[in-house]
């Protein structure tokens, strides 16, 4: 007998679709949001150039066995990249500084496929720890770089929820 394939990925290019929100609030404790919830976040994907971190890994931990010359291994800590977004800067200021500034607490959510009922999100509990500015040159546009201090472990890969009628 054949093993069973899995079934393949309907693959996408990510810019345009890729959606990140900032939420103030997230009421359950598995950090999965409502959509009550979604629709009350601030989408940053519109003035967002750059995205750097928001992944998840784990450490390893040799196990060896003195009876053997192979050393297995075992996931250990889980830890998240540090993580920043960077947006395009406004003239006057009115741009992601007056949203995010230094010591801001909520979450960052990434929707990889968009914002669709039943693709995948990932909720990343966040501080905001700094926000620079990179001054422009002569032929690159202003930017502010936030950077975030992941708090806790984030939720991955649940299902978004479908739109309120």
């Amino acid at each position: 007998m054949v093993a069973t394939p899995m079934t393949p990925a309907e693959r996408f290019f990510p810019t345009g679709v890729t959606r990140y929100l900032y939420l103030p609030a997230i009421v359950a404790s598995t950090l999965i949001p409502t959509r009550t919830e979604i629709n009350a976040g601030t989408d940053l994907s519109v003035d967002l150039a750059e995205v750097s971190g928001f992944t998840v890994s784990s450490d390893l931990i040799d196990t060896p066995d003195i009876n053997k010359r192979f050393t297995s291994r075992i996931p250990g800590r889980i830890t998240a990249e540090d993580s920043s977004l960077v947006f395009y800067a406004d003239k006057v200021g009115e741009d992601v500084r007056a949203l995010l500034p230094r010591d801001t607490a909520g979450f960052i959510v990434r929707m990889a496929g968009g914002d669709v009922p039943a693709s995948m999100g990932s909720t990343f509990p966040i501080t905001v720890s700094s926000i620079s500015e990179q001054a422009g040159t002569d032929d690159e546009a202003s930017r502010l770089t936030v950077e975030f201090a992941i708090t806790d472990e984030p939720a991955e890969n649940w299902a978004i929820p479908a739109a309120t009628p």
